[in-house]
């Protein structure tokens, strides 16, 4: 049941207010007409919401939104008046207030915002539940973040993959964090006591690769003035993971599928060969099919490859373990860069896991990274991500809109600041995209479903914006 609170020094209003929100039959609903007895009931109830008049006798409503935040900041505050300037919503808002309205106010309006704050303090405390699910540790093997069936799923076969030798195949978008995967697979593995050899084939360029890979003997090429061994030695009696493997020339496949065959190498130049006992777990963003069918890839070096493939799912369809991961990365460069007490706003969340993230967790970690570093207060907004990988050129000016907004007078009761502004900064979407949703949703920082729903919520109709793109 929803827990609500009214306060107001005008018995009437409450009776009102109490008559309004019981017939919606979904509301336990308390009442105070002092600021002494809120804040008893306010301890005792601990409500979801609150609805405060601002002219009170003792403590006005920001003194008691103040109040309020320090008993429980989930709680969401809604402040109504019949003395409103716009002076008093800015700082009602600046303060915390989740709105602020005007009487004599539209019944339904008040009923929808209350909605609204209901599922941001759900929303603010799914949050610090996650958190705590943070704190309990829903990281696996290998620095894997994730409590998703997809992730769960992809745990267990790592799992059942590990205590073999058999040569494993990863596979996945870029991004989604195919190395931590290896670094699983070896760590719950008999071969977990030595170094796992790391070896990011497409940075080592081609004339290098071979020599990096099996050794070499001194001479056996200009500048090989001492005998070199290999990283496949190194990865002796350990794992050797070669990501992106897709990108190896037709040349060093040869070596590396008699290397899989043998369990041997040959030094570059050396007339006798070494064996080497090492696991090798591959990696690729690439159709390595496709590859075959174009001779770029030798078939016969897929198959001894593909023995187990593993898919590491993109971020798309694991969307449940974007508020982990988020605050994975929050607390991780928090601690990097000496950034005490960051957390997000509860819409950050929300807007974090709307975000279609093509670069999957490598660019949400990079994004977070960016947004810990750049944070000028304690509260990460969703504003300050979608600057964040904006250009000048292309983003949407929200301060620009914050002035419009605070230079003309407009009625509270008809408008509050939070819509009106939501509503500009749809508009101002489509004005820049000519009515396109698809590139105003990318230009906004949401998928195109996301971008939708909003433009559906304010009643704007994207056909009024087409072939107008300044």
């Amino acid at each position: 049941m929803k827990k609500l609170l009214i306060i107001d020094d005008d018995h009437d209003m409450v009776a009102m207010l109490e008559r309004l929100f019981k017939k919606k039959g979904s509301y336990d609903v308390y009442t105070a007409t002092s600021s002494d007895e809120a804040l008893n009931l306010l301890n005792r109830r601990l409500p979801d919401v609150v609805i405060s008049d601002v002219k009170m006798p003792k403590m006005d409503g920001i003194e008691l939104l103040n109040a309020i935040k320090d008993i429980d900041d989930t709680i969401s505050v809604i402040l109504i008046t019949g003395y409103g300037t716009i002076e008093m919503a800015v700082e009602a808002l600046k303060v915390g207030a989740y709105d602020f309205i005007e009487k004599p106010f539209d019944n339904q309006r008040l009923l929808h915002t209350t909605e609204k704050a209901l599922e941001r303090t759900y929303l603010l405390r799914e949050n610090l539940r996650l958190q705590k699910t943070y704190r309990e540790k829903i990281i696996h093997p290998g620095g894997i973040v994730g409590n998703s069936p997809a992730i769960h799923k992809m745990i267990d076969m790592i799992a059942r993959v590990a205590e073999c030798d058999a040569t494993v195949l990863i596979t996945g978008e870029s991004g989604t964090g195919k190395e931590l995967v290896a670094r699983a697979i070896h760590e719950l593995s008999p071969r977990k006591d030595k170094e796992l050899i790391v070896v990011n084939c497409p940075a080592i360029p081609e004339h290098l690769l071979e020599s990096e890979l099996f050794g070499h003997v001194k001479g056996a090429f200009t500048g090989a003035t001492q005998d070199k061994k290999g990283l496949f030695v190194a990865a002796n009696g350990s794992t050797i993971f070669l990501d992106e493997i897709g990108d190896i020339p037709i040349s060093i496949q040869i070596k590396l599928l008699r290397t899989l065959q043998e369990k041997e190498i040959r030094p570059l130049g050396a007339t006798k060969t070494i064996s080497v006992d090492a696991r090798v777990i591959a990696s690729t963003n690439q159709n390595l099919e496709e590859k075959i069918t174009d001779g770029s890839f030798r078939e016969d070096l897929y198959f001894r490859l593909n023995v187990v493939t593993i898919k590491v799912p993109p971020l798309r369809e694991r969307r449940e373990d974007i508020p982990l991961l988020a605050l994975h990365f929050l607390n991780k460069y928090s601690v990097q860069y000496n950034k005490k007490d960051l957390h997000f706003a509860p819409e950050t969340i929300e807007y974090l896991s709307s975000r279609n993230w093509k670069g999957n967790v490598r660019e949400l970690e990079n994004t977070i990274k960016r947004s810990v570093v750049l944070a000028t207060s304690s509260t990460i907004k969703p504003s300050d991500i979608s600057l964040i990988g904006s250009t000048r050129s292309s983003y949407i000016n929200t301060n620009n809109l914050i002035e419009e907004l605070l230079s003309k007078p407009y009625n509270i009761a008809k408008s509050s600041i939070l819509e009106d502004f939501s509503t500009k900064y749809l508009i101002n979407a489509l004005k820049k995209t000519g009515g396109n949703v698809s590139k105003a949703a990318q230009l906004s920082g949401l998928e195109r479903q996301s971008f939708q729903r909003l433009l559906r919520k304010y009643n704007i109709s994207a056909d009024e914006y087409r072939n107008n793109n300044k």
